[in-house]
C-alpha cells in the first residue's frame, strides 16, 4: 500500500511493505493504523470531521493539485494489490480508534488522516463512516470532477469483495416492506414507521432543504399509489361530491407555488426528556425543513366543488390519507375552514416539492401543505377532503398533538379539554457549532434557523455566548416574505470574538432566541413548558462548547 508521509510541509507517496492485519477485520491486509497517525479517542462524534472533509473536497482541490505535481516528479511506484473486504467489515470502521473507512463504487478508503485537511473545519459530522460515499457526494456538484476522485484514491486501502450480494428481499408479511429507500445521512428515530431528521450540520446550509434530506414523519407504512388510477374525493354536506384525477388537478386548476417550512410538533422533544420523561420520538433540532411546494390551491378546488367562501358557524376541512393501520383506519387531520378557503392562506394540494415530483415519503402523488400550521395537519397521500361541521374524528386530531400544563400526567390527562395544535409558537435553534465541539480562540461563527407559525415573520434573533447574560443580534438571511405570509424559516448567523479569558479551555454556553413580527419570544427554560407528550418545545436553545487553541 501507499502511505502519505509528511515531507517539508507536503505529503508524498512512499511505498511500504504490508502491515499487520486489522484486529477488527481478520481478512484485512492493510494497516488499521498507519505509522505516525493518531487514532484519537471517542466514537462517532469524534469521527465526524472526516466526511465533512469529503463533502468539502472542492475547497482543497488546489492543495491536491500541488501535491500531485510534487509526487509526479518521482517515479510512480508499482500498482499495489489490495485486500478484499465485505461491507460488514467496512462498517466496523466508524471512529478514529478503529480508523474511518468509506466506500466509493467497489473501492474501500481509509479517510481518517484527511480530517485535518478539511478547509471547512470539523463541523459537518461524518455521515458515511462505514458506508458508501455516493449518497452524500450527490449533494455537491464538485464531486463529479475527475480530480476529486483522484484525491480520494490516495487513501485507498482495499476493494469490496466480489462475493458481496444484495440484501435479501424483505418479507412480504411486513407491512413496511414496500417503504422506499432513504438517504443514509438521515438520523433515524424509528424504522417502522420511518421517522428521521437531517443532520444539524446540514440543516441550515441551504434555504431549501434537499428532498432527500427533508425530515420524515410517518405514522404508518408508506402506501404504494398508482398515479394513473389515483382519484381525490372532495365531499361535503348534502351529498356534494367531486372526484379528481391527478391529471385533472394539474390541468384544470392554476398551479400555485409557495415556499413553506414544515415542523413536527415534537421538534426538540429530546430537551424536554432531559427535564422529565415524555412519550414520543426523541427528536433533536431537525424535525423541521423547508421546501418550495407546487400544486393546486385548496381554495380553488373547494370553490370549484360548490363550497362558498363564508360559512356560518364552526366548520372544518378534514383530510384523510391513503396510509392505513392493520385495521384499515387511515391517518387523518383537519384545519379550520377559514384557513382552507382564505386567499392569503396559501393552502395547497401539492404534487411538487422543490420543482420535482413528490417523493413517496413526502406524500406522492398528492399531499396537503398548510403553511404556518403544525406538520401533523399537512396530511400526505391524500385520498379524501371533506368539509364538515366537526373536526376530523382521527385519533391524531382528537387524542394527540395537544399541549397540556406541566402538572398534567397520564392519570389525569383529558384530551377533550385541550384544542388541537394548529399554528406553532416562535422557534429557533443553533446548527453550528455542535454541542461538545472544540472551537479555537478568536472569531466564532454561530449559525442556525428561526421560524414562527401563522405567517409571523422572524424580525430578530438574539445570540449570547455567556449563557444569556449578554446578547448580540444575529444577521438574518433568506427570502423576502410578505407581511402575515412569512411561511418559511429565516436562517441566521453571528460572527463574534471569543473572550480572551475563554481561550484557556473554558466552556462557553451559546444561547439563541428568536422574536417574531408580533413580538412573541421564546421562553428561557424548558421546565415551565414541559408537557407529557413533549410537544411545543421552543425554549432558548443552548449549546455548550470548549475553547482551546
Amino acid at each position: 500500500m501507499l502511505l502519505l508521509r509528511a515531507v517539508a510541509g507536503r505529503r508524498l507517496p512512499v511505498p511500504l511493505p504490508p502491515l499487520p492485519r486489522c484486529r477488527r477485520c481478520p481478512r484485512a491486509g492493510a494497516a488499521s493504523l498507519a505509522p505516525g497517525s493518531s487514532p484519537g479517542a471517542g466514537g462517532r462524534g469524534r469521527a465526524a470531521p472526516v466526511l465533512a472533509a469529503l463533502l468539502g473536497l472542492g475547497a482543497v482541490l488546489a492543495y491536491g493539485e500541488r501535491r500531485r505535481r510534487v509526487s509526479g516528479a518521482a517515479q510512480a511506484p508499482p500498482a499495489p494489490r489490495y485486500p478484499l473486504y465485505t461491507r460488514e467489515e467496512v462498517g466496523r470502521h466508524r471512529s478514529p480508534a478503529d480508523r474511518i473507512w468509506v466506500t466509493h463504487g467497489t473501492e474501500v478508503f481509509d479517510v481518517t488522516d484527511f480530517v485535518e485537511l478539511h478547509p471547512g473545519g470539523p463541523d459537518k459530522i461524518l455521515l458515511a463512516a462505514g458506508g458508501a460515499l455516493e449518497p452524500f457526494w450527490a449533494l455537491y456538484a464538485v464531486h463529479h470532477e475527475p480530480h476529486v476522485l483522484e484525491l480520494l484514491r490516495e487513501y485507498k486501502v482495499g476493494e469490496l469483495s466480489p462475493e458481496e450480494v444484495a440484501a435479501p428481499a424483505p418479507a412480504t408479511a411486513d407491512p413496511f416492506s414496500g417503504d422506499p429507500p432513504r438517504h443514509p445521512g438521515l438520523r433515524v428515530n424509528s424504522q417502522k414507521p420511518f421517522n428521521a431528521e437531517p443532520p444539524p450540520e446540514l440543516l441550515a446550509e441551504r434555504f431549501l432543504t434537499p428532498n432527500e434530506l427533508f425530515f420524515t414523519r410517518n405514522h404508518l407504512p408508506v402506501p404504494a399509489v398508482d398515479p394513473e388510477s389515483y382519484q381525490l374525493r372532495v365531499e361535503g354536506p348534502g351529498g356534494r361530491e367531486l372526484c379528481l384525477s391527478l391529471e385533472e388537478l394539474r390541468t384544470r386548476f392554476p398551479k400555485h407555488e409557495v415556499t413553506a417550512t414544515l415542523q413536527c410538533a415534537g421538534n426538540r422533544r429530546a430537551e424536554m426528556s432531559r427535564v422529565r420523561p415524555v412519550k414520543g420520538l426523541e427528536w433533536d433540532i431537525g424535525a423541521i425543513s423547508t421546501a418550495r411546494w407546487g400544486g393546486a390551491r385548496l381554495r380553488d378546488v373547494l370553490l370549484h366543488a360548490g363550497f362558498s367562501e363564508e360559512r356560518e358557524g364552526e366548520w372544518h376541512v378534514c383530510f384523510e390519507g391513503l396510509d392505513t393501520d392493520v385495521g384499515g383506519a387511515p391517518y387523518g387531520a383537519s384545519i379550520p375552514y377559514g384557513k382552507a378557503v382564505s386567499a392569503a392562506g396559501d393552502v395547497l394540494l401539492a404534487y411538487e416539492m422543490n420543482g420535482a415530483e413528490l417523493p413517496r415519503d413526502h406524500g406522492f402523488p398528492l399531499r396537503a401543505v398548510v403553511p404556518g400550521v403544525v406538520g401533523a395537519r399537512n396530511v400526505k397521500w391524500l385520498r379524501r377532503v371533506a368539509v364538515s361541521p366537526a373536526e376530523s374524528p382521527s385519533h391524531w386530531q382528537r387524542n394527540d398533538y395537544k399541549g397540556f400544563a406541566p402538572c398534567v400526567d397520564w392519570d389525569t390527562v383529558d384530551y377533550s379539554a385541550a384544542p388541537a395544535i394548529q399554528e406553532l409558537p416562535v422557534q429557533s435553534a443553533i446548527t453550528h457549532p455542535r454541542p461538545g465541539a472544540v472551537v479555537p480562540p478568536g472569531e466564532l461563527t454561530v449559525k442556525g434557523y428561526a421560524w414562527s407559525g401563522g405567517g409571523h415573520g422572524v424580525v430578530r434573533v438574539d445570540v449570547s455566548l455567556d449563557g444569556g447574560r449578554t446578547w448580540q443580534v444575529a444577521r438574518l438571511a433568506g427570502e423576502r416574505q410578505a407581511l402575515g405570509r412569512a411561511w418559511a424559516w429565516t436562517l441566521w448567523e453571528l460572527q463574534a470574538p471569543v473572550a480572551a479569558a475563554a481561550a484557556g479551555g473554558e466552556e462557553l454556553e451559546i444561547v439563541c432566541k428568536a422574536v417574531d413580527s408580533s413580538y412573541n419570544v421564546q421562553p428561557d427554560t424548558v421546565a415551565p413548558i414541559w408537557n407529557l407528550r413533549g410537544v411545543l418545545s421552543n425554549a432558548w436553545h443552548r449549546v455548550r462548547v470548549s475553547v482551546r487553541p
